[in-house]
């Protein structure tokens, strides 16, 4: 790669874009490169390093709201919020073990523009739904914002919800504004062990339907829980639904209790205190099961959580893959036998039957440079998405190739 530039501000962003529009050269946007593995391997004429955009502009704890560069490392906002007992309620992943990188790194813009949510998900949303504003250079060169520190405050289009998501390909962002809440005071996790796919899931679905607030379910097959960290899951040899219960101590404890009643007819139950049940959730969040071998793929899938275990069953029956559930069953994490299409073909034609889709988390360069790393869009959706790419980055300077040969 032959330039780099490093700008501190929008204006600089400006200039480096309208560099790139008058040489042609497309430029690879990235913060600390730990989402670098995923999507399609492309090659950049340049690229525009998001780190020195960096520090928190505003933090207002009472009225729930953070603002920061693009670039401010995501360490650095959690610890921020951690001073006053607040997070982003999203859970963002960190996969940066997985992808071969360090933990704890990232940045609060590459979060937002890869909207990747953790098992809080179904309860809180996915970080679009926490993106009040932004800062933002577009593909022509032209600097905009968008949105505001409160919802009612936000006019016109809500472009967070299109740079959310969008991985670099249609802006720069050089500033953002969260909406944070509270952390709870503590958590339990309701477990049940020995259950199959099937059973798991209608669990999973008692429980998320029940009166007490489950925040996260998750199903670990025997083989994955005995590599967790979390003694009460890995000390036996079944399988394990695990179901969060968040608040404070009384609620925690009243809404464990019962649940465990809603849940007894499944089998074998059991409660898996704060520090456990923390463990246990960091490693389905940050896929960590998954991260010794790199040399399988591996991929996101999401399907409607009643198709789940039957999705699962069909890749099965074809591939051998190592799996589990999260998001209730919406959630399918698979590591696939390293192939030369690392089971695209199979897993896609499982996915596609569902109305679900896949995503390529993990794979190596020249596997994500001869499949489609993310879901291909049906006509109408890529159709759209070319117009968002051309009135946004008409020249096709931003990411391009990051997420398909047209993007």
């Amino acid at each position: 790669m032959s330039e780099s530039f490093k700008p501190e501000n929008a204006t600089q962003i400006a200039d480096v874009v309208a560099w790139a529009v008058s040489h042609e050269k497309p430029l690879e946007i990235h913060g600390q490169g730990s989402k670098r593995g995923i999507g399609r391997a492309a090659r950049f004429g340049a690229a525009l390093d998001t780190t020195s955009l960096t520090g928190i502009t505003l933090y207002e704890p009472e009225e729930l709201v953070l603002a920061a560069r693009a670039g401010t490392p995501m360490s650095e906002v959690r610890a921020a919020l951690g001073e006053h007992a607040q997070e982003l309620a999203f859970e963002p992943p960190d996969f940066g073990v997985l992808l071969g990188g360090e933990p704890g790194q990232g940045t609060i813009g590459g979060t937002l523009a890869c909207n990747l949510g953790g098992p809080r998900r179904i309860k809180a949303g996915a970080a679009r739904d926490h993106f009040l504003g932004a800062t933002a250079v577009s593909g022509r060169g032209e600097m905009f914002k968008t949105g505001g520190r409160v919802v009612k405050n936000v006019t016109g289009y809500d472009l967070c919800k299109v740079l959310a998501g969008s991985w670099g390909t249609l802006a720069v962002m050089s500033d953002v504004i969260v909406k944070v809440l509270p952390a709870a005071e503590t958590q339990a996790s309701v477990v049940v062990h020995g259950l199959a796919p099937a059973d798991a899931i209608a669990a999973m679905g008692d429980a998320m339907r029940s009166a007490y607030e489950v925040s996260a379910a998750a199903y670990l097959p025997g083989d994955i829980a005995r590599r967790s960290q979390a003694a009460p899951l890995s000390a036996g040899a079944a399988s394990a639904v695990l179901l969060r219960i968040e608040g404070i101590e009384p609620s925690v404890k009243y809404r464990t209790d019962r649940l465990l009643g809603i849940l007894k007819p499944y089998g074998r139950v059991g409660i898996v205190g704060n520090d456990a049940s923390r463990t246990a959730w960091r490693e389905i969040r940050n896929v960590d099961f998954f991260a010794v071998d790199h040399s399988r793929p591996v991929w996101r899938v999401s399907v409607p959580p009643a198709a789940g275990a039957m999705v699962l069953a069909g890749i099965s029956a074809a591939v051998s893959v190592q799996g589990y559930f999260d998001w209730a069953g919406g959630l399918l994490w698979l590591a696939a036998p390293a192939s030369d299409d690392g089971a695209a073909q199979v897993i896609r034609t499982a996915v596609s039957a569902s109305g679900g889709h896949a995503t390529l988390i993990r794979g190596s360069d020249a596997l994500r440079s001869t499949i489609d790393v993310f879901e291909p869009p049906e006509a109408v959706m890529a159709m759209l998405s070319q117009r968002l790419k051309q009135n946004f980055d008409p020249s096709g300077v931003l990411n391009p190739g990051r997420m398909n040969a047209s993007m």
